[in-house]
């Protein structure tokens, strides 16, 4: 049991270990959405030639403008963007730069307070996540003793079942404020197509692996108490067994013992009555020598 129990064990801590890096890394990277801004070209240079609008001055006489005939989207330049949680950066299209900004900033009044909350719920997350990571490692140093291994088993299995639960709501309340975001946004950030990018598939490959981390261990907490209420069980059988044993030995012997007594009293008690005893013949008349013989036995 003991082995089997530290492997399940070890699958939880692996689970919750992948569960802890993958949401440390979403948290901390700005790939959660990704696409395009569609931002008009600025206007061409002797530092900018490409992917710029070129006005045609004309040399001779400055004050006259040749417009240019570009028209549609391209009047427009699409350029690179991508946010997290806590910024959103997009391509500088002057040079090879990016510049970032606070996505707390770019979010709508009326998104801020749930943007908060699903801060607060992702950092929550990921400390529930580090207190179960812990006790499921305490639980490995103590796989010998089978009680203490079911008490860390427990804790970590309810802070790893609630952290996946706080997890999950984050996920979930970042997906709405970013959505509102796009609608609702400053004109200058507002996405022409997006999609989510790689950090918010691993936000949800993180609750899947404490989710599963959760089960592993809740199945490991299961079947160490059915094991063990198995086993002790068995054992209260085998004592009962014992001792009835036991109990039957013992009368089999006092029976044993009684019927012999009872044939020995029964032997001296003939022995006594084959044996006469002598009487004087002057005593007793001979017609009741018989019946003296007869009462005495």
């Amino acid at each position: 049991m003991k082995t089997t129990r530290r492997c399940r064990t070890l699958l939880s801590v692996s689970l919750n270990f992948l569960a802890l890096l993958f949401s440390i890394t979403a948290f901390i990277t700005t790939y959660w959405c990704v696409g395009t801004q569609r931002v008009p070209k600025p206007k061409c240079s002797k530092l900018r030639t490409h992917q710029c609008i070129d006005y045609g001055v004309n040399e001779t006489d400055p004050n006259k403008v040749v417009y240019s005939w570009e028209t549609g989207d391209d009047r427009f330049l699409f350029r690179q963007f991508h946010t997290g949680i806590w910024f959103s950066c997009e391509e500088n299209i002057h040079d090879e730069s990016e510049r970032c900004r606070s996505f707390i900033d770019l979010a709508p009044a009326s998104e801020k307070g749930m943007l908060w909350l699903s801060l607060v719920s992702e950092m929550l997350y990921i400390v529930l996540l580090v207190v179960g990571f812990s006790l499921m490692c305490l639980e490995l140093v103590h796989s010998s003793n089978v009680i203490d291994g079911l008490k860390l088993n427990a804790f970590a299995a309810v802070f790893t079942v609630l952290s996946g639960l706080l997890g999950m709501v984050a996920h979930v309340m970042y997906t709405q404020v970013f959505q509102v975001t796009v609608s609702l946004g400053p004109p200058d950030w507002r996405p022409y197509n997006w999609d989510y990018g790689w950090s918010f598939c691993m936000a949800w490959a993180s609750f899947t692996c404490c989710m599963g981390a959760s089960v592993t261990t809740l199945n490991s907490y299961t079947k160490t108490v059915i094991e063990f209420r198995h086993k002790r069980k068995t054992f209260e059988q085998s004592i009962r067994e014992e001792h009835a044993r036991e109990a039957f030995g013992y009368f089999r012997d006092r029976s044993v013992h009684s019927i012999s007594k009872s044939v020995e009293v029964y032997s001296s008690q003939a022995a006594n009555c084959g044996r006469k005893t002598p009487i004087p013949a002057d005593s007793l008349d001979l017609s009741d020598r018989g019946s003296l013989g007869e009462e005495q036995c």
